[in-house]
Protein backbone atom coordinates (compact mmCIF):
# COMPACT_ATOMS: atom_id res chain seq x y z
CA UNK A 1 0.00 0.00 0.00
CA UNK A 2 1.56 3.50 -1.22
CA UNK A 3 2.03 6.04 1.71
CA UNK A 4 -0.52 8.92 2.00
CA UNK A 5 1.63 12.13 1.69
CA UNK A 6 -1.79 14.01 2.77
CA UNK A 7 -0.88 15.79 6.10
CA UNK A 8 2.57 13.90 6.61
CA UNK A 9 5.30 16.25 7.73
CA UNK A 10 8.35 16.22 5.45
CA UNK A 11 11.74 17.86 6.36
CA UNK A 12 14.22 19.54 3.54
CA UNK A 13 17.14 20.30 3.56
CA UNK A 14 19.11 22.38 0.58
CA UNK A 15 14.94 23.70 -0.21
CA UNK A 16 15.94 27.52 -1.09
CA UNK A 17 16.51 26.63 -5.16
CA UNK A 18 17.07 23.62 -7.53
CA UNK A 19 15.71 20.36 -6.45
CA UNK A 20 14.92 21.14 -2.83
CA UNK A 21 12.67 23.87 -3.94
CA UNK A 22 10.90 22.00 -6.71
CA UNK A 23 10.62 18.67 -4.42
CA UNK A 24 9.26 21.36 -1.62
CA UNK A 25 5.90 22.43 -4.27
CA UNK A 26 5.14 18.76 -5.20
CA UNK A 27 4.92 17.28 -1.37
CA UNK A 28 2.95 20.50 -0.87
CA UNK A 29 0.88 19.56 -3.79
CA UNK A 30 0.26 16.47 -2.01
CA UNK A 31 -0.57 18.11 0.90
CA UNK A 32 2.28 17.81 3.26
CA UNK A 33 3.18 20.09 5.73
CA UNK A 34 6.77 21.05 4.32
CA UNK A 35 9.62 21.80 6.99
CA UNK A 36 12.06 23.73 4.77
CA UNK A 37 15.91 24.28 5.70
CA UNK A 38 18.90 25.99 4.01
CA UNK A 39 20.81 29.09 5.19
CA UNK A 40 18.51 31.92 3.63
CA UNK A 41 15.88 32.65 5.14
CA UNK A 42 14.16 35.01 2.67
CA UNK A 43 14.58 32.65 -0.07
CA UNK A 44 12.66 29.87 2.14
CA UNK A 45 10.28 32.27 2.99
CA UNK A 46 9.55 32.85 -0.91
CA UNK A 47 9.57 28.98 -1.14
CA UNK A 48 7.10 28.41 2.20
CA UNK A 49 4.32 30.88 0.17
CA UNK A 50 4.57 28.87 -2.86
CA UNK A 51 3.93 25.76 -0.84
CA UNK A 52 0.80 27.55 0.79
CA UNK A 53 -0.44 28.17 -2.83
CA UNK A 54 0.14 25.02 -4.10
CA UNK A 55 -2.31 23.77 -0.78
CA UNK A 56 0.41 22.22 1.69
CA UNK A 57 1.64 23.95 4.69
CA UNK A 58 5.07 25.05 5.35
CA UNK A 59 7.70 25.83 8.09
CA UNK A 60 10.79 27.97 7.76
CA UNK A 61 13.75 26.64 9.53
CA UNK A 62 16.97 28.77 8.22
CA UNK A 63 20.11 25.88 8.90
CA UNK A 64 23.57 25.65 8.08
CA UNK A 65 23.52 21.34 7.51
CA UNK A 66 27.43 21.53 8.43
CA UNK A 67 26.56 22.41 12.03
CA UNK A 68 24.65 19.59 13.67
CA UNK A 69 23.47 21.57 16.68
CA UNK A 70 20.94 23.48 13.75
CA UNK A 71 20.36 20.35 12.39
CA UNK A 72 18.87 19.06 15.69
CA UNK A 73 17.36 22.45 15.93
CA UNK A 74 15.71 22.06 12.77
CA UNK A 75 14.13 18.12 13.96
CA UNK A 76 12.98 19.94 17.13
CA UNK A 77 11.18 22.73 15.90
CA UNK A 78 9.52 20.19 13.23
CA UNK A 79 8.24 18.06 16.47
CA UNK A 80 7.16 21.04 18.29
CA UNK A 81 5.26 22.24 15.47
CA UNK A 82 3.56 19.43 13.94
CA UNK A 83 4.17 16.26 16.69
CA UNK A 84 6.12 14.11 14.06
CA UNK A 85 8.69 13.36 11.30
CA UNK A 86 6.90 11.46 8.54
CA UNK A 87 9.96 11.86 5.65
CA UNK A 88 13.42 13.32 5.81
CA UNK A 89 15.02 14.49 2.41
CA UNK A 90 18.73 15.57 2.69
CA UNK A 91 19.50 17.45 -0.26
CA UNK A 92 21.77 20.23 1.02
CA UNK A 93 24.66 20.15 -1.50
CA UNK A 94 27.64 22.09 -3.11
CA UNK A 95 30.17 21.47 -5.38
CA UNK A 96 33.74 22.34 -6.21
CA UNK A 97 35.41 21.94 -9.95
CA UNK A 98 39.30 21.99 -9.36
CA UNK A 99 42.45 19.84 -10.66
CA UNK A 100 42.51 17.53 -7.49
CA UNK A 101 46.02 19.34 -5.99
CA UNK A 102 44.89 22.75 -6.99
CA UNK A 103 41.72 23.16 -5.03
CA UNK A 104 41.75 24.59 -1.72
CA UNK A 105 41.89 22.63 1.31
CA UNK A 106 39.27 24.50 2.77
CA UNK A 107 36.94 24.58 -0.30
CA UNK A 108 37.51 20.70 -0.64
CA UNK A 109 36.70 20.19 3.20
CA UNK A 110 33.92 22.43 2.99
CA UNK A 111 32.04 20.25 0.32
CA UNK A 112 32.99 17.03 2.33
CA UNK A 113 31.11 18.85 5.35
CA UNK A 114 27.95 19.87 3.55
CA UNK A 115 27.44 16.95 1.25
CA UNK A 116 28.35 13.92 3.75
CA UNK A 117 28.21 15.21 7.46
CA UNK A 118 25.14 17.14 6.44
CA UNK A 119 23.63 14.06 5.51
CA UNK A 120 24.99 12.18 8.11
CA UNK A 121 23.39 15.08 10.94
CA UNK A 122 20.22 14.99 9.00
CA UNK A 123 20.20 11.42 8.95
CA UNK A 124 21.21 11.26 12.43
CA UNK A 125 18.34 13.30 13.64
CA UNK A 126 15.63 11.52 11.40
CA UNK A 127 16.06 7.72 12.54
CA UNK A 128 16.17 9.09 16.29
CA UNK A 129 12.47 10.45 15.61
CA UNK A 130 11.75 7.79 13.16
CA UNK A 131 12.85 5.12 16.53
CA UNK A 132 10.90 7.16 18.68
CA UNK A 133 8.01 7.05 16.75
CA UNK A 134 7.88 3.69 14.53
CA UNK A 135 8.02 4.35 11.33
CA UNK A 136 9.47 7.11 8.98
CA UNK A 137 11.09 7.22 5.62
CA UNK A 138 14.78 8.92 5.16
CA UNK A 139 15.62 9.47 1.32
CA UNK A 140 19.37 10.90 0.52
CA UNK A 141 19.66 12.44 -2.25
CA UNK A 142 23.12 11.48 -3.92
CA UNK A 143 24.01 11.06 -7.74
CA UNK A 144 25.05 8.87 -10.55
CA UNK A 145 28.50 9.81 -9.63
CA UNK A 146 28.45 7.48 -6.70
CA UNK A 147 28.70 4.70 -8.84
CA UNK A 148 31.79 6.05 -10.73
CA UNK A 149 34.55 8.88 -10.67
CA UNK A 150 34.80 12.33 -12.14
CA UNK A 151 37.74 14.29 -12.89
CA UNK A 152 37.65 17.81 -11.47
CA UNK A 153 34.70 17.32 -9.11
CA UNK A 154 36.42 15.05 -6.79
CA UNK A 155 35.35 15.77 -3.55
CA UNK A 156 31.81 15.96 -4.95
CA UNK A 157 32.47 12.86 -5.75
CA UNK A 158 33.69 11.19 -2.91
CA UNK A 159 30.68 13.35 -0.85
CA UNK A 160 28.44 11.22 -2.82
CA UNK A 161 29.69 8.18 -2.86
CA UNK A 162 29.84 8.07 1.31
CA UNK A 163 26.42 9.11 1.05
CA UNK A 164 25.22 5.58 -1.20
CA UNK A 165 27.58 4.17 1.12
CA UNK A 166 25.94 5.15 4.24
CA UNK A 167 22.50 4.53 3.06
CA UNK A 168 23.62 0.57 2.36
CA UNK A 169 24.91 0.46 5.89
CA UNK A 170 21.84 2.28 7.53
CA UNK A 171 19.73 -0.44 5.89
CA UNK A 172 21.78 -3.35 6.90
CA UNK A 173 20.96 -1.66 10.88
CA UNK A 174 17.35 -0.91 10.28
CA UNK A 175 16.84 -4.68 8.54
CA UNK A 176 14.49 -5.61 12.06
CA UNK A 177 12.73 -2.59 11.15
CA UNK A 178 9.88 -2.64 9.12
CA UNK A 179 8.35 0.18 8.84
CA UNK A 180 11.64 2.87 8.59
CA UNK A 181 13.70 3.07 5.32
CA UNK A 182 15.99 4.23 4.05
CA UNK A 183 16.25 5.32 0.21
CA UNK A 184 19.08 6.40 -1.94
CA UNK A 185 18.42 8.55 -5.01
CA UNK A 186 20.87 8.83 -7.58
CA UNK A 187 19.67 11.24 -10.52
CA UNK A 188 21.89 12.23 -13.29
CA UNK A 189 22.45 15.57 -14.23
CA UNK A 190 20.15 18.52 -13.40
CA UNK A 191 19.07 21.64 -14.75
CA UNK A 192 19.74 23.62 -11.26
CA UNK A 193 21.56 26.50 -10.07
CA UNK A 194 23.96 24.45 -8.68
CA UNK A 195 26.51 25.20 -11.98
CA UNK A 196 26.62 28.78 -10.70
CA UNK A 197 26.75 28.17 -7.19
CA UNK A 198 29.56 25.84 -7.74
CA UNK A 199 33.26 26.70 -6.54
CA UNK A 200 35.75 27.17 -9.40
CA UNK A 201 39.05 27.19 -9.59
CA UNK A 202 39.74 25.33 -12.91
CA UNK A 203 40.21 29.13 -14.68
CA UNK A 204 36.62 27.60 -17.31
CA UNK A 205 33.17 28.15 -17.24
CA UNK A 206 31.13 25.06 -15.91
CA UNK A 207 27.93 23.83 -17.25
CA UNK A 208 25.79 21.14 -16.92
CA UNK A 209 26.51 18.25 -18.61
CA UNK A 210 24.69 16.48 -21.42
CA UNK A 211 21.99 14.87 -21.15
CA UNK A 212 20.12 17.20 -18.90
CA UNK A 213 17.57 15.89 -16.85
CA UNK A 214 14.50 18.55 -15.44
CA UNK A 215 14.40 19.00 -11.79
CA UNK A 216 10.72 18.63 -11.44
CA UNK A 217 11.57 14.75 -12.24
CA UNK A 218 13.84 14.09 -9.57
CA UNK A 219 11.09 16.08 -7.24
CA UNK A 220 8.48 13.19 -8.71
CA UNK A 221 10.87 10.47 -7.76
CA UNK A 222 11.32 11.88 -4.33
CA UNK A 223 7.60 11.90 -3.95
CA UNK A 224 7.50 8.48 -5.36
CA UNK A 225 9.68 7.45 -2.63
CA UNK A 226 8.22 8.42 -0.01
CA UNK A 227 4.86 6.64 -1.24
CA UNK A 228 6.94 3.30 -2.03
CA UNK A 229 10.01 3.47 -0.51
CA UNK A 230 12.96 1.47 -2.46
CA UNK A 231 16.57 1.09 -1.38
CA UNK A 232 18.22 2.76 -4.33
CA UNK A 233 16.57 4.60 -7.87
CA UNK A 234 18.25 6.24 -10.49
CA UNK A 235 16.64 9.19 -11.83
CA UNK A 236 17.47 9.22 -16.40
CA UNK A 237 18.76 6.49 -18.22
CA UNK A 238 22.06 7.80 -18.09
CA UNK A 239 22.97 7.03 -14.69
CA UNK A 240 21.41 3.23 -15.06
CA UNK A 241 23.48 3.07 -18.22
CA UNK A 242 26.91 4.38 -16.66
CA UNK A 243 26.08 2.22 -13.42
CA UNK A 244 26.36 -1.28 -15.85
CA UNK A 245 28.96 -0.12 -18.21
CA UNK A 246 31.41 0.94 -14.73
CA UNK A 247 30.47 -3.08 -13.47
CA UNK A 248 31.71 -4.71 -16.44
CA UNK A 249 34.20 -2.43 -17.86
CA UNK A 250 35.48 0.06 -15.64
CA UNK A 251 38.91 0.92 -16.79
CA UNK A 252 36.76 2.22 -20.48
CA UNK A 253 34.67 3.98 -18.22
CA UNK A 254 37.30 5.60 -16.60
CA UNK A 255 38.46 6.50 -19.98
CA UNK A 256 35.19 7.47 -21.27
CA UNK A 257 33.79 9.95 -18.16
CA UNK A 258 37.39 11.98 -18.37
CA UNK A 259 36.95 12.45 -22.14
CA UNK A 260 33.06 13.56 -21.95
CA UNK A 261 34.01 15.68 -18.65
CA UNK A 262 36.46 17.73 -20.82
CA UNK A 263 34.25 18.21 -23.73
CA UNK A 264 30.55 18.64 -22.02
CA UNK A 265 30.98 19.76 -18.64
CA UNK A 266 33.09 23.21 -19.64
CA UNK A 267 32.01 25.94 -21.70
CA UNK A 268 34.44 28.04 -24.32
CA UNK A 269 34.79 30.90 -21.67
CA UNK A 270 37.04 31.77 -18.50
CA UNK A 271 36.19 31.65 -15.28
CA UNK A 272 38.29 33.68 -12.67
CA UNK A 273 38.27 31.56 -9.37
CA UNK A 274 35.51 31.28 -7.22
CA UNK A 275 34.27 29.79 -3.83
CA UNK A 276 30.84 29.97 -5.44
CA UNK A 277 28.51 29.82 -2.00
CA UNK A 278 30.55 27.23 0.04
CA UNK A 279 30.66 29.36 2.74
CA UNK A 280 28.06 31.89 2.10
CA UNK A 281 24.51 31.56 0.27
CA UNK A 282 24.26 33.58 -3.10
CA UNK A 283 21.78 35.93 -3.35
CA UNK A 284 20.96 35.01 -6.75
CA UNK A 285 20.15 31.81 -8.43
CA UNK A 286 17.54 30.95 -5.98
CA UNK A 287 15.02 29.43 -8.85
CA UNK A 288 14.44 25.49 -9.30
CA UNK A 289 16.13 25.22 -12.83
CA UNK A 290 19.73 26.89 -14.10
CA UNK A 291 18.60 27.60 -17.25
CA UNK A 292 20.43 24.77 -19.16
CA UNK A 293 17.48 23.65 -20.83
CA UNK A 294 17.10 19.48 -20.64
CA UNK A 295 16.87 17.12 -23.63
CA UNK A 296 13.69 16.61 -24.85
CA UNK A 297 14.65 13.29 -25.56
CA UNK A 298 15.34 12.79 -21.84
CA UNK A 299 12.59 11.22 -20.92
CA UNK A 300 11.96 7.67 -19.15
CA UNK A 301 12.59 5.22 -20.81
CA UNK A 302 10.00 3.00 -22.47
CA UNK A 303 10.52 -0.78 -22.74
CA UNK A 304 12.05 -0.74 -26.23
CA UNK A 305 14.55 1.62 -25.05
CA UNK A 306 15.11 -0.16 -22.18
CA UNK A 307 15.41 -3.43 -23.83
CA UNK A 308 17.81 -1.74 -26.22
CA UNK A 309 20.07 -0.94 -23.43
CA UNK A 310 20.20 -4.24 -22.43
CA UNK A 311 21.27 -6.04 -25.50
CA UNK A 312 23.98 -3.17 -25.70
CA UNK A 313 25.30 -4.86 -22.77
CA UNK A 314 25.30 -7.99 -23.27
CA UNK A 315 28.51 -7.93 -25.24
CA UNK A 316 30.13 -6.41 -22.72
CA UNK A 317 28.75 -8.90 -20.66
CA UNK A 318 29.53 -11.96 -22.74
CA UNK A 319 33.22 -10.21 -23.07
CA UNK A 320 33.28 -10.39 -19.08
CA UNK A 321 32.46 -13.47 -19.19
CA UNK A 322 34.94 -14.87 -21.31
CA UNK A 323 37.53 -13.34 -19.90
CA UNK A 324 36.66 -14.61 -16.35
CA UNK A 325 36.35 -18.16 -17.85
CA UNK A 326 40.02 -17.79 -19.27
CA UNK A 327 41.67 -16.42 -15.91
CA UNK A 328 39.52 -19.41 -13.86
CA UNK A 329 40.95 -22.17 -16.64
CA UNK A 330 44.57 -20.69 -16.19
CA UNK A 331 43.75 -21.09 -12.40
CA UNK A 332 42.66 -24.43 -13.00
CA UNK A 333 39.42 -23.44 -11.68
CA UNK A 334 35.60 -23.37 -13.35
CA UNK A 335 34.39 -20.44 -14.87
CA UNK A 336 31.08 -18.21 -14.03
CA UNK A 337 27.96 -18.94 -15.18
CA UNK A 338 26.69 -16.52 -17.55
CA UNK A 339 23.15 -16.47 -15.41
CA UNK A 340 25.83 -15.26 -12.73
CA UNK A 341 27.14 -12.46 -15.12
CA UNK A 342 23.13 -11.21 -15.42
CA UNK A 343 22.56 -11.60 -12.33
CA UNK A 344 25.37 -9.03 -11.25
CA UNK A 345 24.25 -6.54 -14.08
CA UNK A 346 20.54 -6.83 -13.27
CA UNK A 347 21.32 -6.36 -9.32
CA UNK A 348 23.87 -3.41 -10.59
CA UNK A 349 20.73 -1.51 -12.14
Amino acid sequence: MPRKLKDAVVVITGASSGIGRAAARSFAQEGAAVVLAARRRDALEEVAQECHAAGGQALVVATDVTDERQVQHLAQRALETYGRIDVWVNNAAVSLFARFEEAPPEAYRRVIETNLYGYIYGARAALQAFREQGSGVLINNASMVASIGQPFTSAYVISKTGIRALGECLREELVDEKHIHACTLLPGSIDTPMFQHAANYTGRSVKAMDPVIAPERVAAALVNLAKHPRRETFVGGSGRVVSIQHALMPGMSERLMARQVQRNHFRDEAAPPSAGNLFQPMAQWTSVDGGWKPARSNRNLGPLALAGLVLAAVPAALAWRRAQRQAARRRGLGFTPLAQVTDYVRRRA
